[in-house]
């Protein structure tokens, strides 16, 4: 790891937070995931051995610890104190960038993976069905494809292959512009009218559909860059 020799706070905090891959790591550990297979979801381009590194790596450093998890080889990854006590550094730190950057994504920063990941726990859930939905979500455009949302009794949860329930609702959509209404950037009513995003299901179903989503914990902020367009 980067070594700065200074003695500075900030620099000795830097040595284990600006690492590559390391503020995403506990973003995710923030976030509820546990598992190996779950952090691997939220970080879908890191390598499983570099990701194995930076876990015993923050072991080490006393922000993470694993625990055992049933069976014999299964473990869960959980912040000591000290990892918990980087919350409020993580949500600082995506609140900054929403606020004085422009943050208008590119089709290079895609990733319809971690949109589905993300969804799954940023939802709301007191206004979800109450009996088992199914919506597929219909990629199109940019890196294309398909991803299954499983909504009901129990927590949601997301499938990439298909589930082998009957699709209930069919979500397709641009995918440069559901990536963008999920940040705030663009509106779901905007997007509806200009075609980026059509529904297919039941009335009831479509009419629901806005409302489940909870969108980005950044998406309330708006941006210097918002505000200088008026």
């Amino acid at each position: 790891m980067t070594r700065y020799g200074q003695f500075c706070p900030v620099a000795k905090a830097a040595e284990i937070f600006a690492e590559r891959w390391t503020p995403l790591i506990l973003r995710e550990l923030l976030c509820g995931s546990h598992r190996f297979n779950e952090l691997e979801r939220g970080l879908p381009k890191i390598s499983r051995s570099l990701l194995s590194q930076r876990l015993r790596y923050l072991e080490g450093v006393g922000l993470v610890e694993r625990r055992p998890a049933g069976g014999a080889r299964a473990a869960e990854y959980h912040l000591t104190e000290a990892g918990r006590d980087l919350f409020d550094v993580i949500v600082r730190l995506g609140e900054w960038s929403q606020r004085w950057f422009d943050p208008l994504i590119d089709e290079a920063d895609l990733d319809p993976s971690l949109l589905m990941w993300d969804i799954q726990r940023r939802l709301n859930t007191e206004r979800l069905p109450d009996h088992r939905v199914v919506v597929q979500f219909d990629f199109l455009g940019a890196d294309p494809g398909s991803r299954w949302l499983l909504l009901g009794p129990g927590a949601p949860s997301v499938c990439w292959d298909p589930p082998g329930f009957e699709v209930d609702l069919v979500v397709r959509a641009d995918t440069l512009a559901l990536h963008r209404i999920w940040l705030g950037h663009l509106r779901y009513a905007d997007a509806l009218r200009d075609g980026l995003i059509e529904l297919d299901g039941p009335r009831e179903l479509v009419r629901a559909f806005p409302d489940w989503l909870a969108l980005s914990l950044f998406a309330p902020i708006r941006g210097v860059y918002q505000a200088a367009a008026g």
